[in-house]
């Protein structure tokens, strides 16, 4: 055994090392207390990884200028980004992990695969990585409302279409062009079709969805590395890869369960589809409240739901939602806070908010858990939420969102509603839970209105 042997031998070792990090890691990621050294442990075992790679590449330098240009641009994003722009962040670092793979594989065939097995994963790896870079960055321009395309605009239609051609053309380059070698660089425009495939699969989908394909992107992410890993027979790549798209399948099933929605229709069909039945178009009268005939009302509640959405994200409100749920606690009123899965515009979006305000993990429920008790609940509070509180989804079967289960606020003795104005949720869709006769509607800033609520009990 010669001296490279034993390096590429040490170098497997401590990839095993790296990849049981990374499991420990995402376990603790699962529960609260733990999840910041989960993090840690996880970003550690990508640190080690990554800088043992450079022990038998001919340049080092190379691979150690690579780690701190990205160390440094990483470290900067997520030091200056906000959080109401964490899903936009999540879904430029999906976007990323895809173009690093759809480099890998592009390098990888300008090396003439060896085998048919090589052949095809480097088909299938430069694929799903260029369309989860592309698709990302579309999703990126939806999440932070710079970019406003209507489903039914010739420019969707026309990237719709071709996303159907990459998939053909995939197929083609996969046995066509590898029995028939074609004279010309099929590979390149399958490169072009990809990127351009990836808009298109991104680019129909609805503002409500987000959260659901921000998960299947990065699932994706996961998939195209452990692909990669496949190609380099580089074994962290494929545990990392792995874990990564298992785990964002799974999630994506999960949320997609929670809007009672497939994929499939999520993807492919959209909210949009049943818009032309929707009664949405509500009529009556608001009831506005104030800050002070608010208070009264909490100062007497023996129990009250907060259900939080992307209005107390864009508020950055969630220091005084805790604050106020302790001041009602002190009260000696019952104080929980109800989580959709997929409020907000990612998956956990306000579980993270809540946590870095510190609130007790165990005072959060889902939907499932609040809705049977929520006709005993006094006072539920909804801060920005719209389309997870919306009772078309469970009382008009015309509407675009019946079906999808929701948190039962409208159930509930008394609902203040925050927000800044009537405007319809992410979804495109008018919620009649303003016009109930239980309902107030508190309008204003979600930060300055809870504020209020909290100097109120102060004093």
């Amino acid at each position: 055994m010669n001296i490279f042997d034993n390096i590429e031998s040490i170098q497997n070792i401590i990839y095993i090392f790296s990849s049981i990090l990374f499991i420990s890691g995402i376990k603790m990621l699962g529960k609260e207390d733990t999840a910041v050294k989960g993090n840690f442990l996880s970003a550690l075992a990508m640190f080690i990884a990554v800088s043992v790679t450079f022990i038998n590449v001919i340049n080092p330098l190379i691979v150690l200028i690579g780690i701190a240009i990205g160390a440094t641009i990483g470290s900067l994003i997520a030091l200056k980004v906000k959080m109401t722009s964490i899903p936009e962040m999540v879904a430029l670092f999906n976007g990323f992990g895809g173009l690093a793979t759809f480099f890998i594989a592009w390098s990888e065939f300008n090396s003439i695969p060896t085998n048919t097995f090589q052949y095809v994963l480097i088909m299938i790896t430069s694929y799903i990585g260029g369309i989860t870079f592309s698709g990302s960055i579309i999703a990126y321009g939806k999440l932070s409302e710079r970019l406003k395309v209507e489903k039914s605009s010739i420019i969707t239609k026309l990237f719709t279409t071709l996303f159907y051609i990459s998939i053909i053309y995939l197929f083609y380059s996969i046995v066509v062009a590898k029995i028939f070698i074609p004279s010309f660089d099929f590979f390149t425009i399958l490169l072009i079709l990809t990127l351009l495939g990836g808009i298109g699969f991104v680019i129909p989908i609805g503002g409500g969805d987000m959260p659901v394909v921000i998960s299947l992107l990065n699932s994706f992410s996961g998939i195209a590395a452990a692909f990669a890993g496949l190609m380099l027979l580089n074994n962290v790549l494929i545990v990392a890869g792995s874990l990564v798209g298992a785990s964002g399948l799974i999630l994506t099933i999960i949320m997609a369960k929670a809007m009672n929605r497939s994929i499939g229709n999520i993807l492919f069909v959209g909210y949009a589809s049943t818009s032309s039945g929707s009664k949405s178009e509500e009529t009556g009268e608001v009831k506005p409240i104030n800050v002070s005939d608010a208070y009264l009302i909490l100062e007497n509640a023996s129990s009250v739901i907060v259900i939080p959405g992307y209005g107390m994200a864009v508020a950055q409100a969630q220091h005084v939602v805790r604050e106020l749920g302790e001041l009602l606690e002190e009260n000696g009123t019952e104080v929980r806070y109800g989580i959709h899965p997929v409020a907000g515009r990612m998956p956990g979006h306000m579980n993270v908010l809540l946590a870095e305000a510190n609130v007790p993990y165990d005072v959060l429920v889902e939907p499932d858990d609040i809705n049977p008790s929520m006709d005993s609940i006094d006072v539920a509070i909804v801060i920005g939420a719209n389309d997870v509180v919306n009772p078309s989804a469970t009382e008009e079967p015309g509407s675009p969102i019946y079906g999808m289960p929701i948190i039962e606020a409208h159930n509930a003795r008394t609902v203040f509603v925050l927000k800044r104005s009537m405007s319809s949720g992410f979804a495109g869709v008018q919620n009649p839970l303003f016009f109930r006769e239980n309902t107030r509607m508190l309008f204003g800033d979600a930060k300055e209105s809870i504020g209020g609520l909290v100097t109120e009990f102060k004093e």
